[in-house]
């Protein structure tokens, strides 16, 4: 029996986050704009029938997946909203599932720093070169979730949300990560924006 963990939709993603994950993608990068789909399930193995299902189902792209010993997940694209909500919804009917199924997001940990010193940004950013860098004087944003996909819908949420500098999305494996910085008033913005969406993830 497939488990579903995590069943997140963006409708719409955001310059830094849709770069971001081009950069780190097995397959198709997606670009701003794009509508996502991002799917965990257990046991790992399954996500390769989770994925077929998708990709035949419309004419969605698969950005990434990936198989672990006790989850597996995939991520998929289209510029069109509705080949995406399509591809989903298939999904679910095949493994006999519905969003609300899904596991509900914990929020570990957060904080905000302000006023970052040099030498912590300097840190911070030789160990997440895959987005962006931390200034000194900035104030920064962690947040920590599980499942670690409901991540992806919060950095989504925060970039909407205030101009803030995207600086590591971490979604697989046991916990997701998020880094933010920026000027202290967009980082507190962006900060709330990420922790009312994982309270209330998209249904779509």
């Amino acid at each position: 029996m497939v488990k579903l963990k995590t069943y997140v939709y963006i409708d719409s993603l955001q310059p830094q986050l849709a770069e971001y994950m081009a950069s780190v993608s097995q397959g198709f990068p997606p670009v701003p704009g794009d509508a996502c789909l991002w799917v965990e399930v257990s046991p790992g193995m399954a996500i390769h029938r989770v994925t077929d299902i998708a990709l035949k189902a419309s004419q969605v792209k698969l950005t990434q997946q990936i198989v672990e010993r006790a989850y597996g997940s995939m991520v998929i694209h289209h510029r069109d909203q509705s080949d995406v909500i399509e591809s989903g919804r298939i999904l679910l009917s095949h493994i006999d599932a519905a969003v609300n199924d899904r596991e509900h997001c914990d929020i570990e940990w957060h904080d905000i720093i302000h006023g970052m010193t040099a030498e912590h940004a300097v840190l911070i950013n030789r160990q997440h070169r895959g987005g962006s860098m931390i200034l000194p004087g900035e104030s920064m944003f962690i947040l920590e979730a599980q499942p670690a996909g409901y991540i992806v819908y919060a950095a989504n949420q925060a970039e909407k949300a205030a101009n803030i500098t995207l600086v590591d999305v971490r979604a697989v494996g046991a916990y997701g990560r998020l880094t933010i910085s920026g000027k202290e008033g967009d980082v507190e913005e962006a900060a709330a924006a990420a922790i009312r969406a994982l309270k209330n993830p998209s249904r779509t």
